[in-house]
């Protein structure tokens, strides 16, 4: 069925976390009552928000519902705005009702920091969730951080940011690339072409997967980029072919619709599977549907859930999910990662007794949730402890999963690979240190 992870291999990610355990994606309706953890204390001062008056709580929902990111973010506010309903339809929040404010970044950058600022400044939102590509983060972080805001953010990403204004509930590197890579080495090969979209993520993560591939023996052959929604990738598929005549692995960092045109001309060129395995992570099932499961057939991604796992809470989700969109939909790891950030939100709020944004974030830290993917803790360092998985696109366009580590990976913000952040660590609730975000132990 699946393999697992050696003892070796589990405590080499469990141990990088520094001791920290931290909260990951996707939960299925949890009761609306159900009781948190008790959270760690500490916070630093920061602003508050006027948005809980009368009957309602305004959140702020930031993605791209148009442009070349669209493919992914669309179904991520679909996801969102199914937990703010069935919250609402449980009680609300403190007795209020929460109303949804929905912006479009439209896969433009600048856009999103405008936007971001609309929603804190004009709308008076108490939280925003929001944000898929790093370079979106990225350009929304200063404005958080200027005016001591909140940002739920459920995306994977490269790690090497620890914000104390951002709750992330995607996976570290070491929760998704860094186990990708070994696995790809122990079942794939050991030649490794990189593929990815000319921003941010796939170049930090990129030098991630050098740096390990260098310490675990492996060997980059090749490295590319495309600007994000770029689809002329006929020169990286001359590139891979002459790097790896005889088949190797690629690794692949493309976002949005980049990834259509690749995998289609991939197959066109007679790169199958079988001897140019494919590890996506932020190909999911969502796009497999847009791609077209004929061209993705046997190729693999690493997330941390998938629509096929099996727990009460997912089929819960899953099931929930159809009912309000549509029965041929289909959930995936960055959707039921936004949707289990509302109701951690709302279980932090419920637990600080206000939407002030100190008590709420120090409510935040140490609460669980049984998520789809399985129960779910949220760590002083605003990242997820979470489940590894590795699925392999079947015909029916879902994955079957091929490997999982049998418990929670806690996460490991500052990358452990790159001599530059190695030994540091974050801890917002760390006294004594210049900097709870980057600090070495």
């Amino acid at each position: 069925m699946t393999s697992q992870f050696g003892r070796r291999k589990f405590l080499v990610y469990g141990s990088a976390a520094l001791g920290t355990s931290l909260l990951m994606k996707a939960c299925a309706a949890p009761p609306a009552e159900e009781a948190a953890e008790s959270p760690a204390a500490g916070s630093s001062p920061a602003a508050t928000t006027a948005a809980a008056s009368g009957d309602t709580i305004k959140v702020g929902i930031l993605h791209s519902l148009s442009g070349t990111m669209a493919i992914s973010e669309k179904s991520v506010v679909d996801a969102e705005q199914l937990a703010i309903k069935e919250i609402n339809a449980a009680g609300g929040v403190l007795g209020k009702q929460i109303q949804a404010v929905v912006e479009d970044g439209n896969s433009d950058w600048p856009t999103f920091a405008e936007k971001a600022a609309k929603l804190i400044d004009e709308d008076q939102v108490s939280v925003v969730f929001g944000c898929w590509t790093s370079a979106s983060r990225k350009a929304v972080l200063p404005v958080f951080e200027s005016k001591q805001h909140m940002l739920w953010y459920p995306v994977q990403y490269e790690g090497q940011e620890c914000s104390q204004n951002i709750f992330y509930t995607g996976a570290a590197p070491n929760q998704q690339i860094e186990p990708s890579v070994d696995w790809l080495l122990e079942n794939k090969g050991k030649d490794f072409f990189l593929v990815g979209s000319d921003y941010v993520f796939p170049r930090t993560a990129n030098t991630i997967i050098k740096a390990q591939l260098e310490a675990k023996g492996g060997r980059t052959v090749g490295e590319d980029y495309l600007p994000l929604g770029n689809t002329e990738v006929t020169p990286i598929i001359a590139k891979i072919r002459q790097a790896l005549p005889n088949g190797g692995v690629i690794y692949n960092t493309l976002n949005g619709d980049s990834n259509v045109a690749f995998f289609k001309q991939m197959q066109g060129a007679g790169l199958t599977v079988d001897k140019y395995p494919v590890m996506s992570v932020s190909i999911a099932e969502e796009e497999v549907q847009a791609i077209g499961k004929e061209y993705l057939l046997g190729q693999f991604a690493a997330w941390n859930y998938f629509m096929t796992v099996e727990t009460p809470a997912n089929t819960q989700f899953v099931e929930a999910f159809k009912a309000e969109y549509g029965d041929s939909r289909v959930t995936n790891d960055p959707m039921e990662a936004a949707y289990i950030a509302v109701y951690l939100w709302k279980q932090a709020v419920e637990k600080a007794g206000s939407t002030d944004i100190p008590a709420v974030r120090t409510a935040a830290y140490g609460q669980t949730l049984d998520a789809p993917e399985g129960k779910v803790t949220m760590n002083p360092n605003h990242h997820l402890s979470k489940v590894v998985r590795i699925g392999e696109v079947r015909d029916d366009g879902l994955f079957n999963i091929t490997f999982e580590t049998d418990a929670a990976v806690a996460p490991v913000p500052w990358n452990q690979f790159v001599p530059e952040t190695k030994g540091f660590s974050c801890d917002w609730t760390k006294t004594g240190v210049d900097d709870p975000g980057k600090f070495r132990l």
